[in-house]
């Protein structure tokens, strides 16, 4: 039954919006919870600007879980908590569009919200028109409430608000937050922009062991929350292949300037996010970012990356990977560019033979251009080549013909 219901949301129609690059941006929900208020959010847009985070490519400013009134209206509508935000959601949307940048909004395709706060489940029209109505450009949809909806499946009820986000006559990108359940890498792509493949991330680099128990993209229902950030990117070992423009596998928002993540650590986060074409949300309180977490998330480069036309993920390289150990990811890029990532997962540094032959797209025989994202550095290579890479970092080389 499940796999008829998605053959018929296949040859339905679309979200309106469209993808062809990841979206960028920040989110309430990592740092501050359902405790943020409109002083909060008026601040984190004038910082958006102000750092440069928003010329750098971070437009969306997407208020998370908590901006719900207990109850819905009367006639059946969502309110705002009059606490938090008391001049309701469309001056924020303003505030937010007069310092060009775009404006989103959270609600549950189910009975509740995470936060138990009024779900859309049922009200997808009105909702997504009351949406429209306040100017929001951006819906992230989660799943949390869907043991009141559990008769429906993912793919039928993320489908409604599609329809709705569609007629409301407004371009709503559509976000599917529903953590990789019943495999969206499979259907997303018919009803949002991005999905979710994953439990929610951890400001913890190295998985513990403890971290999410759904350590694969295929272990169904267990352990979605806590997961570290190299856990998702081994769950992107199996996922990656789906990823296109116009549906992104979403990784869950960055951590970086949360927790206690080294240098290198915060640039694999990054770099990995980048590459393999995840939005990149930024989860931090913005005005307690160090210049050191500040720079990881503004680098050009990087940014270019994950921002690149031809908006195809890097992809697993087993060939030349040892598991807990090191991994080799490789991808094309516009030009005729192949990015590959070398990433150490030791305590100590360790030397990568990268061969070249081995890689996707590259000749051996040439003499390819080689640049060191994060160093910067440019050297030319021929066949193969040898890199030292230190601990929990990740080596970032753009290949392009000399």
């Amino acid at each position: 039954m499940f796999f008829l219901t998605l053959l018929a949301f296949a040859v339905g129609c679309q979200a309106k919006a469209n993808a062809n690059t990841p979206q960028m941006g920040w989110n309430s929900w990592n740092t501050f919870k359902l405790n943020f208020n409109e002083s909060i959010l008026e601040k984190t847009a004038d910082l958006l600007v102000s750092t440069g985070l928003r010329d750098a490519g971070f437009n969306y400013l997407i208020i998370d879980d908590g901006w719900q009134a207990a109850t819905r209206a009367e006639d059946g509508r969502q309110q705002v908590n009059a606490t938090k935000l008391p001049n309701g959601i469309a001056p924020i949307a303003k505030y937010a569009h007069e310092r060009g940048l775009k404006i989103g909004i959270y609600s549950d395709a189910g009975i509740y919200t995470c936060g138990f706060q009024p779900g859309s489940w049922g009200y997808e029209e009105l909702d997504a028109a009351t949406y429209a109505q306040w100017g929001i450009d951006y819906l992230k949809y989660d799943n949390c409430g869907s043991f009141q909806a559990g008769t429906q499946s993912p793919p039928e009820r993320f489908s409604k608000m599609r329809d709705a986000l569609v007629a409301s006559g407004r371009d709503i990108f559509y976000s599917l937050c529903e953590w990789g359940h019943q495999f969206p890498w499979y259907w997303a792509d018919q009803i949002g922009q991005s999905y979710r493949m994953s439990g929610d991330i951890t400001a913890i680099f190295s998985d513990t062991g403890k971290d999410c128990a759904c350590k694969t993209a295929y272990c169904l229902n267990t352990g979605y929350a806590g997961c570290s950030v190299l856990t998702i990117i081994r769950k992107m070992r199996e996922i990656a292949p789906f990823s296109k423009p116009g549906s992104f596998a979403d990784m869950d928002m960055l951590e970086i300037g949360n927790g206690n993540m080294t240098l290198h650590q915060q640039r694999t986060h990054m770099s990995f996010w980048a590459a393999l074409k995840s939005p990149l949300i930024i989860g931090a309180d913005i005005s307690k970012l160090s210049k050191e977490s500040l720079s990881v998330l503004k680098n050009k480069n990087i940014i270019q990356i994950s921002q690149d036309s031809l908006g195809k993920a890097a992809l697993f390289v087993p060939e030349l990977s040892v598991e807990k150990v090191k991994q080799v990811w490789a991808g094309d890029l516009s030009g005729g560019r192949t990015v590959v990532l070398l990433l150490n997962e030791l305590n100590s540094t360790q030397n990568f033979e990268l061969l070249v032959k081995a890689l996707p797209a590259l000749n051996s025989r040439e003499t390819w251009k080689v640049e060191d994202v994060w160093s910067k550095e440019v050297i030319k290579v021929k066949g193969n080549y040898t890199v030292a890479v230190e601990t929990h970092e990740t080596k970032v080389l753009v290949f392009s013909r000399n």
